[in-house]
Order: structure tokens, then sequence, then C-alpha cells
């Protein structure tokens, strides 16, 4: 294989896209770029999940084994989302130490402006959320924790994903981690809709109000909407399917 050569290696480094990217704008266009793609899976993940709630309990498990059938396709799409992700919390942190060396020495005394709870929490909001998909995904796609749910199939033959559900939502401890990941999602989602619209370059003060107004609607919906599914497990509003092992 050819090694690239010195100069073509110091080209790159001085290409303008690389230049762009290492940038503070262009920092700033990756986080809203990201973060926007991120959203569209969020909201995508929500739709999936909230066949939980329909009386056919196999529609649930049918959804799952849909996406299990992707086979590879589905893991390098997982891939690819956890690399988004990676990318998005990275380039936060960057701004933020970014703008904290940019800020005087000392203040006597620091007063925010305009800033809220969420942006100055964003990245911190960030890693939280990226330890709750990490653990969600080790909890319910990977099965490390709980071995059990491997041996729970629905009478298609199908894992039953709606069981595992109801059995891993039963634990309060496991909710309530669930819960607090979520509202730290819809938290971090009510600053970066906005947030990133505005570094895409809309300017108009009615399509900015508009977003905000849109944008906080809809990571509270978001949050309620994942936050109801552990709800109604700990309040027994769902309850296992006659052909479960655990009934």
């Amino acid at each position: 294989m050819p090694v690239p050569s010195t100069s073509s290696l110091g080209s790159f480094a001085k290409s303008p896209l690389l230049s762009f990217a290492t940038s503070s704008i262009g920092r700033k266009w990756i986080v809203a770029l990201t973060g926007l793609g991120l959203l569209g899976f969020v909201m995508g993940h929500l739709v999936g999940n909230l066949q939980f709630f329909l009386p056919d309990k196999e529609i649930f498990n049918n959804y799952a084994a849909k996406l299990q059938s992707l086979g590879p396709l589905l893991w390098i799409i997982r891939l690819g989302l956890l690399f988004i992700f990676v990318v998005h919390i990275i380039t936060t942190i960057a701004l933020v130490i970014e703008n904290r060396k940019a800020r005087p020495a000392k203040y006597s005394k620091v007063t925010p402006q305009k800033s809220t709870a969420a942006s100055r929490w964003m990245a911190l909001s960030g890693i939280t959320v990226l330890c709750f998909v990490i653990y969600h995904v080790l909890h319910f796609t990977l099965i490390v924790f709980h071995p059990v749910y491997k041996t729970l199939v629905d009478p298609a033959g199908h894992p039953d994903v709606y069981s595992r559900m109801i059995l891993g939502f039963s634990n309060p401890a496991i909710s309530a981690f669930y819960i607090l990941g979520v509202a730290l999602l819809g938290m971090h989602l009510k600053h970066g809709i906005s947030s990133s619209i505005q570094t895409l370059g809309i300017k108009s003060r009615p399509v900015i109000n508009l977003v905000d107004n849109g944008g906080k609607f809809l990571s509270i919906a978001i949050a309620l909407g994942f936050i109801s599914i552990p709800v109604s497990v700990l309040l027994h509003l769902q309850g296992l399917p006659s052909w479960s092992p655990l009934h």
C-alpha cells in the first residue's frame, strides 16, 4: 500500500474543509448537524417504542423482529449513530473549553445573563445521556445484565422484547435511571434545537421564536413519551402477556 507523501499530508492539513471543521464556527456547525441527525433518530426511536402501548403485544415484538432482520446493516447503523453521538459530545466539550479560555481571567462575581441551565450544562448533560445510552444498549440490546431475557420468546418465535421491558422497568432503580436519562435528554434538546437552527444561519426573529416554542414542546413531548413507558410499568398499567413464562 502506498504511503502518503509529506506534501499530500500537508495539503490535507491546509485544506479549506479541515480548516473550517477545526474553526469555532465549524465546530458549531458540526454540533448543530450531528445534533439534528440524532434528533431525527430519537423521534423515530420514540415512535417505535410507543408501539409498546398497543393492545396487541405481538405488534411491538414484530417491530423489534423487523429491526433484527436487518442483520449486519443494523449494526452498521448502530455504530454510525454511536460515532455521530461521540463526535457531537467531543465537539461540544471542545467548544465549552474554547469559550472558557476566551473569557477574561477571573470575575469577582459571575452573573449569567441570557444563558439557561440547559445551555450551561449542555456538555455535562450530553455526557450523562451518553452513559445512559450505553447502559440502555447493554441492558436491552446486548442483554449483558439479565441473560434470562434471551429465553423470552413470543408465540411467533420472536424475541419477547415486550416482556423484557416489563421485567426491566419493574425494577424501580432501573426505571429511575431511565427517567433521569430521558429527562436530561429533554433538557439537552430544549436548548439544542434552537441553538442548532440559529447556528445554521436562521436569523428571522419570527422563525427563531417559532423554533424556540416548537423546540420546547417537542423536547417535552419526547421526554414524556419515553418516560411514560417505565411509569406505566411501575404503576402496573402494562402487564405481561399470557404467553410470557414470567406471567
